[in-house]
Formats: C-alpha cells, structure tokens, sequence
C-alpha cells in the first residue's frame, strides 16, 4: 500500500495547519478506498522533488 506522506498530491494546507490530499474525489472514490485495506490508490503519484532538477 502507498504512503500518502511520499505522495505529490498530500500537501500542507496552511489554512488548516495540517496535511491533507488534494485529489477531487467523490464520495464513491472515497467509500472505495476505504472498503478494502490493501487497495493502492489509484491518485498515488511518487513525490519526486528531484525530478525537475534531473530534467535541467
């Protein structure tokens, strides 16, 4: 299962003090990913802070 802290979509909200996923989902999305455990999420993107620095 993926670590939401290593993916690029959970930021720090600085309204809320606190880090949170900015994927859009829907309430089925959710209900999804919280039925099965070992499901990976499907928004999962490694955050790779490197990789721009790499491309340069």
């Amino acid at each position: 299962m993926n670590s939401c802290e290593f993916c690029s979509n959970y930021v720090y909200d600085e309204e809320y003090e606190e880090y949170a996923c900015v994927v859009s989902m829907d309430e089925d999305d959710i209900a999804r990913l919280m039925q099965s455990g070992h499901a990976e999420c499907p928004y999962f993107s490694y955050g790779d802070e490197y990789r721009i620095a790499r491309k340069q």
